[in-house]
């Protein structure tokens, strides 16, 4: 089978004269399929994602991208096509357990986004920046950051441990921010890639254009690029380095991020003896790193620190636990590690290892194929190596430190103190991940704080996490993915900020009502309109009403028996509000002054319109301030504005976000903050009459 790319609305084989290059099955040996995108039009692949995907996805609201990947997940999550890409799965090597990390982990990475969309994102096509930035004595001129989406194009070129996750995991925030996407995944497992992409493309979620795929050679894609456009890089340090140099990146600005080379550290803590909670969690995690997808991981635990006086245990502990390990094809029962991607990968790691071997002890494994167990399999033609467990006596030898196998290998490195093992982790000179195994949160302080900076995540593991922790190698969708210096510098993931970085952050400067226009948020300052036949808010359905639409309440004053009332009902009897002299002592007051909880009560009681109507519930309050005190006898009233409005698609209602601006008889601001209500559409025709009619 002659893999096809996915090229201007049309799949692409390359012509029969072109034999492509072959991909082999990583457990038997055997031709899986081959390769090669000869004569494809990659230029034009660019520019149809530019005319034709861009639009489109800039045309759907964050929402509505949002609901699209939920359907993509779900449609991939059918048990048939899991089957599909488990089946195929298998080919690279990987086992049941590992295929899921990849594939389900993918899908899931889906749906997290959709999640995020939606309840993170607003139901627009801007997303706001923070608050608006006064740059005016009397308010007349203000700025607001915003961000748009790139009117370009996202590379995503992905690594062979992972064909499905490498691509979703990007595709994701990249289609949720409203980019198109050129997918180009790593040659040796590219089978496994085109599978699941040729499922989405038969899902017909995805708009013409907004995702494309490479098999093969970009040939010259880089040439075309431009400073709309971003690429995001998993792969070696070295490839990286080439492809962020290309001239046409530098020249252009093109947003690179890369995710690359990481000799990730695993630490036990000083206090982790033999037989403690945290000593037995170490054990099995770094087991578990060295095994996994047989270790292909970026994120695997290469570097194993453990304090001097427990090596001894830590190793003995290890190496009977890596004696339990079962190596062979994943399909045999039993079998607890598969095979390595292929056979180029197997002799890169035994490179590695031998190398690694001037520095350190080898104590368990072997790099002889004939020296080791394979259940099911010709050890010969798959790509088979056992865990590979060394000890580096010398834990400051360079090699341990910048020499990374890329399989299922780890050093453990002996440290003297917490001061020792940060510089030790430092080592690495940039990492994506390390660990940290205690239940003595001073050591672990000390060392998260100074290895941060070395690091792009680090995992806390103790006997209170133990059960729900989700491991020292799994990135989630939630938190940043990347790592500075030779892990490459970059950020995927970590929720929105994902998203954002395939959009642009531009800096408004205007008046606050034009900056309201162009937001779609009313911002303070901005003209305030008020209905001419003085009908409240609240009886406006989600349609209706409109940005800057207010209501100017009736006035309260606010009285003693206020106070009290208000201290006896709610146990509230803070000095501040119920004793005049201690009161008048406080720097801040000048006597009793109401509580502040008094203060939104009593201004809900001004804005609220009772009756049942397209209102259907308030839930919550954000950004409240008290900003001046309020004593007995002041008079407030509120200006009460329709700030935002986020309707949601699948609901027959949206959220309003109200700024409340409570102020007194001398028009001093007192209290501001935004109010939060579900407010009910219209009802569509032939429904029942009822709330929102």
């Amino acid at each position: 089978m002659l893999l096809s790319s996915y090229a201007q609305g049309r799949w692409y084989t390359a012509p029969d004269t072109d034999t492509g290059t072959p991909l082999l099955h990583a457990v038997t040996g055997a031709e899986v399929a081959r390769i090669s995108s000869a004569g494809l039009d990659v230029a034009g692949m660019l520019d149809h994602a530019r005319r034709v995907g861009g639009p489109a996805l800039r045309a759907m609201t964050f929402h509505q991208r949002a609901a699209m990947l939920k359907a993509l997940a779900q449609y991939l999550s059918d048990p048939g096509r899991k089957q599909e890409f488990y089946a195929l799965s298998a080919a690279t090597g990987a086992t049941p357990a590992d295929s899921a990390l990849d594939i389900d982990g993918g899908i899931g990475t889906l749906f997290v986004y959709s999640s995020k969309g939606r309840r993170e994102l607003p139901n627009d096509t801007v997303y706001l920046d923070g608050p608006p930035e006064p740059l005016s004595r009397r308010g007349t001129f203000a700025g607001q950051h915003l961000y748009v989406p790139l009117r370009g194009v996202a590379v995503l070129i992905d690594a062979f441990n992972f064909p499905v996750w490498g691509m979703l995991e990007k595709l994701a925030p990249a289609l949720l921010a409203g980019v198109p996407v050129i997918v180009k995944p790593a040659s040796q497992t590219a089978y496994l890639t085109e599978l699941a992409f040729r499922r989405m493309v038969e899902s017909g979620l995805l708009p013409d254009g907004a995702a494309q795929l490479i098999c093969g050679s970009v040939g010259d894609l880089f040439e075309h690029l431009t400073g709309q456009d971003a690429v995001s890089f998993t792969g070696s340090a070295s490839t990286a380095l080439r492809l962020r140099g290309h001239p046409v990146v530098l020249r252009n600005s093109v947003r690179f991020n890369a995710e690359a080379d990481s000799l990730n550290c695993s630490v036990l803590g000083l206090d982790a003896k033999p037989g403690s909670d945290e000593f037995d969690l170490y054990v099995r995690e770094v087991v578990r790193e060295m095994t996994v997808k047989a270790g292909q991981k970026c994120t695997a635990i290469r570097r194993a620190l453990v304090p001097r006086e427990y090596a001894d245990a830590v190793v003995e502990a290890l190496r009977e636990q890596l004696g339990k390990v079962r190596v062979g094809d994943p399909a045999e029962p039993g079998v607890t590690m598969g095979a390595l991607a292929s056979l180029g990968q197997r002799d890169e790691v035994r490179h590695a290892v031998e190398r690694l071997s001037g520095a350190a002890e080898l104590l368990q494994g072997t790099l002889d194929p004939g020296s080791f167990r394979v259940e099911g399999a010709d050890p010969e033609r798959g790509a088979f190596l056992p865990p590979i467990l060394l000890f580096g006596g010398d834990p400051d030898r360079d090699e341990i430190h910048t020499v990374e196998a890329f399989g299922p290998v780890s050093t453990v490195l002996p440290y003297q103190s917490a001061a020792h093992a940060a510089t030790l982790a430092a080592r690495g000179e940039g990492s994506l991940v390390g660990s940290i195994f205690s239940d003595d949160d001073a050591f672990v302080r000390q060392l998260a704080l100074e290895a941060a900076a070395h690091h792009g995540r680090l995992l806390l593991v103790n006997r209170e996490c133990a059960a729900e922790q989700t491991g020292h190698g799994s990135p989630l969708p939630h938190l940043v993915h990347g790592g500075p210096g030779r892990a490459g510098g970059g950020e995927e993931l970590g929720g929105v900020r994902g998203v954002l970085h395939y959009m642009r952050r531009t800096a408004l400067q205007g008046s606050p009502t034009t900056l309201t226009a162009v937001t779609g948020r009313w911002m303070p300052g901005a003209a305030r309109v008020e209905d001419p036949a003085g009908v409240h808010p609240f009886r406006k359905s989600l349609e209706d009403l409109r940005i800057g639409e207010a209501l100017h309440t009736g006035t309260r004053t606010v009285t003693l028996d206020d106070i009290e009332r208000f201290a006896a009902s709610t146990g509230d009897r803070f000095y501040a509000h119920m004793d005049e002299q201690a009161a008048a002592r406080n720097p801040f007051f000048d006597g009793r002054v109401a509580h502040g909880y008094l203060i939104v009560a009593l201004a809900a009681g001004l804005f609220v319109d009772p009756d049942e109507g397209p209102v259907l519930a308030n839930y919550g309050l954000e950004n409240l301030r008290f900003t001046k005190p309020v004593y007995p006898g002041d008079t407030l009233r509120v200006a009460f504005t329709c700030k935002e409005k986020n309707p949601r698609e699948a609901e027959p209602y949206g959220e309003v976000r109200w700024d409340t601006e409570v102020s007194n008889q001398d028009g001093e601001v007192v209290a501001r903050y935004d109010v939060l209500t579900l407010v009910a559409k219209r009802p569509k025709p032939g429904a029942d009459d009822g709330p929102g009619s």
